[in-house]
């Protein structure tokens, strides 16, 4: 990643939906060598796709948490049947397989704290490899829009 591949990578995170006239405009290249440049970044996996922003309270998804959860036992096969689960569930925005004394963190948004309690009982409690949960409510989550590149 050169100079220009880092201001492409930045202004595309800002507005993926600028044309490329725009964004070489932006950056102050020509149409064609920006569109070089981004296909270069697609096909190398600097880029991996375009998304929407979504607000969470407009689908009526106002309350989030992280909920921490200890399985049992580990192995690569319970990790993996655990995490597949758990995506395949409506509430789940994300699910991270972590060290440490939980095993999982399980990011969720749904409608209220008693949807929440609700969720945790009727999708956690009786899982059989599950040994352990807890819930943290997320009063505020910051969320950095540019990354950039670190040097190595």
């Amino acid at each position: 990643m050169d100079e220009l591949d880092t201001a492409i990578v930045e202004h595309l995170q800002t507005n993926a939906r600028q044309t490329n006239r725009e964004l070489a405009r932006a950056v102050g290249i020509a149409p064609s060598t920006c569109l070089e440049r981004v296909r270069s970044l697609r096909e190398r996996g600097v880029i991996s796709g375009y998304h929407a922003e979504i607000s969470l309270a407009a689908l009526n998804r106002g309350v989030q948490a992280l909920l921490h959860v200890q399985v049992r036992p580990l192995s690569r096969s319970v990790i993996e049947g655990f995490k597949t689960y758990a995506m395949s569930l409506p509430e789940v925005l994300s699910v991270f397989v972590v060290t440490g004394g939980d095993d999982f963190l399980v990011h969720v948004a749904v409608p209220s704290v008693d949807s929440l309690h609700a969720f945790v009982m009727d999708k956690f409690s009786g899982r059989r490899e599950i040994v352990g949960f807890r819930s943290s409510v997320i009063y505020q989550h910051a969320r950095r829009q540019v990354v950039e590149p670190l040097d190595p």
